[in-house]
């Protein structure tokens, strides 16, 4: 079995070394911030990427293409013909057909397989796994990845990261939509708590009013999805969009209120704070 690193050990990281550990994989990792050996028990901690660059696999689970960029320049000198460089976070398609590019010219592969399910997910080996690479390069990449969750190949690089910003559209306008109706069943003095069990299974229903409906109603807004992580991923789905001459009206508004909930300085808590704004808090 391949020996794997994971670069970015936080709140996807974490448990995505988990799940691989469970699988048998052997796994090493670093993080760019110093991190108590505790917090991931049986992972071999590395001080520098460059150490930790020595894997087969090589899983990135950063931030943003900046942190991408930023960590492959540190890495590409390490790297050696045959090794597989594995981007999960989301980050720009045109960046990843670059990457992919200039690595198939030292003979190292690439795979761009960004995921939905957030921690709980990782946690569970359930993440929705949406892959762009070559076809060979999927095929090596598989077994760790079905560790991880259900993977699937939807086109050449790039196109993981293309889908996964289309995910990343339905989840803003859904917690949008949700934001929306549990302030409107607040106002109207009904319980959205009733509201939510009454929807159960009916065409409204969905996994963002059950989860994300479930904090609004708590104010509960520890980050699982940081609001500032969907407001850079609506900005890259405002970028497709444009490059495609296409005018999405709902995504532009849904953006502008993610940038608000981030300038009013909720960029840390979790998506479903766009609550706080629909519902009349936190909005001075």
């Amino acid at each position: 079995m391949e020996s794997v690193a994971i670069f970015g050990l936080g709140l996807m990281g974490r448990p995505m070394a988990a799940s691989l550990l469970r699988a048998g994989f052997s796994v090493r990792g670093w993080n760019r911030s110093p991190m108590d050996p505790a917090r991931v028990p049986g992972v071999l901690l590395h001080a520098s990427p460059e150490a930790a660059a020595r894997a087969d696999l090589c899983l990135l689970v950063l931030s943003d293409s900046p942190a991408v960029d930023a960590v492959l320049a540190q890495i590409e000198p390490q790297l050696r013909a045959g090794q597989l460089v594995i981007d999960l976070g989301t980050s720009d398609p045109a960046r990843s057909r670059a990457h992919a590019a200039r690595l198939a010219g030292r003979g190292v592969g690439w795979v761009d397989a960004p995921v939905s399910g957030g921690p709980g997910g990782a946690a569970a080996g359930d993440l929705a796994v949406m892959c762009g690479a070559s076809e060979a390069d999927f095929a090596r990449a598989r077994p760790a990845l079905q560790a991880l969750g259900r993977p699937t190949l939807v086109g050449g690089p790039g196109a993981g990261h293309t889908t996964k910003i289309v995910n990343q559209l339905i989840v803003a306008l859904a917690i949008e939509a949700v934001a929306e109706a549990v302030a409107l069943a607040e106002s109207a003095g009904v319980d959205p708590a009733l509201v939510q069990k009454a929807l159960a299974g009916g065409f409204a229903d969905s996994k963002i009013l059950q989860i994300h409906g479930s904090r609004m109603i708590a104010r509960d807004y520890a980050p699982g999805g940081k609001a500032a992580t969907q407001l850079k991923d609506l900005r890259l789905a405002q970028g497709l969009a444009a490059a495609a001459g296409l005018e999405l009206p709902h995504l532009e508004d849904t953006a502008a209120r993610f940038a608000r909930l981030v300038a009013l300085g909720h960029g840390d808590l979790d998506h479903s704070a766009l609550h706080m704004l629909v519902g009349g808090e936190g909005a001075a």
